[in-house]
């Protein structure tokens, strides 16, 4: 009799224990915050190759709420070089959730274990990385030049990259190396992540034209683009062109024709042009996108970027430049011929995009044209 009532008080005990603990310490979750901080903000810049993206990286880069990393999937691109793209996509798509969880340990697989912040590509853009906890040198809310930032700062240890990362209220990525909206999907979905989408898209013919400045910069990845498609001799260029436009296409259909639901509020279309002619509209719009402050000193900044006399010939280099002068500069310099060529195999991103085809040598010497933004585009 007394043993078993032994074994009832330890039953008792042991289910009083159990409830104590669960009630005491509640099982951990991804989406409650810790200490009732409130969660993160992630941003995705989508966009391809030329189309003004490391510039609308920097209206972001430099808000003092952000941490931002410009095109980590670079890293998995070099590493696994003789993939296609479109196998690529998982990959990539790992890594900028890890990044976007604040988890830098995805570039183990991409990088030596001895390495530094520098060590990441283009790091030095990043003003989160260059000032604390990163980098001391200079304070939070400075407005920071890469080449400040790269003279300062190369030398602290990797982990810098996490430390700093976990201490932000948004995290953007910009990412050049999507072709399929759909395979983020897992991504918005994810109930640890709280994800929206900006895609910038800029005139196909600006971008052919840069394309061209910047052959030997863009060749490693030209090739991993056209892997798995014919290649063509000169037409090459318009080949690749047309697996850009066809990726927009796809991907604005995907987000806002054919949008699901988990996508409604999270999926912005931006037009590099747009961005140009009304620089502090355009970065407010985006910003209130991505739940913002456009603070006074980063609207000053954005003016004086946006208004300078420099024509901004060196690639990834933000400097104060002519933006709109820069964003037509393909019409006084791109043969005719060959703008005829862009716009038969971008004719379909073209026309849903809302960029006026021309149609004659005069058209195109016809600056009046205004950008050559359809009328009738939204």
């Amino acid at each position: 009799m007394m043993k078993r009532r032994r074994v009832q008080v330890l039953l008792i005990l042991v289910v009083l224990s159990f409830l104590l603990i669960h009630f005491h310490f509640p099982p951990c979750s991804n989406n409650v915050p810790a200490e009732g901080k409130p969660s993160p903000v992630h941003i995705l810049i989508l966009s391809s190759w030329r189309s003004g993206s490391s510039f609308t990286g920097q209206l972001f880069s430099q808000h003092p709420s952000v941490f931002y990393l410009m095109e980590p999937a670079w890293h998995v691109w070099v590493t696994m070089y003789q993939s296609t793209a479109k196998v690529l996509h998982m990959a990539v798509r790992d890594l900028v959730r890890s990044v976007f969880l604040c988890d830098m340990s995805v570039f183990d697989a991409y990088m030596s274990s001895e390495r530094k912040m520098s060590n990441l590509f283009q790091w030095e853009t990043s003003r989160a990385l260059c000032s604390p906890p990163a980098c001391e040198f200079f304070s939070r809310g400075d407005i920071i030049s890469s080449a400040n930032c790269k003279t300062m700062c190369s030398k602290r240890p990797f982990s810098k990259v996490e430390e700093a990362c976990k201490t932000y209220s948004h995290i953007v990525v910009k990412e050049v190396r999507f072709f399929d909206l759909k395979v983020l999907y897992p991504l918005l979905t994810d109930p640890s992540l709280n994800l929206k989408i900006i895609h910038l898209v800029r005139d196909p013919r600006a971008v052919f034209r840069s394309r061209e400045n910047t052959v030997a910069e863009l060749k490693y990845d030209t090739n991993i683009v056209m892997r798995s498609h014919k290649r063509r001799g000169e037409m090459e260029p318009y080949d690749t062109m047309q697996i850009i436009c066809k990726s927009h296409v796809e991907m604005y259909k995907a987000g806002s024709q054919a949008a699901p639901s988990f996508l409604k509020d999270r999926y912005l279309m931006v037009r590099y042009e747009d961005i140009v002619r009304e620089p502090l509209a355009k970065t407010a719009e985006m910003y209130r996108f991505a739940e913002l402050h456009f603070t006074p000193e980063l609207q000053t900044w954005v003016h004086n970027i946006t208004h300078g006399k420099e024509q901004g010939a060196q690639t990834f280099v933000i400097e104060s430049r002519d933006a709109m002068r820069v964003s037509q500069a393909w019409r006084k310099i791109l043969p005719f011929q060959k703008i005829e060529k862009v716009q038969d195999v971008c004719k379909d991103a073209m026309d849903l995009l809302g960029y006026r085809l021309l149609q004659s040598e005069e058209e195109q010497k016809d600056m009046s044209l205004d950008l050559l933004i359809a009328q009738n585009s939204s």
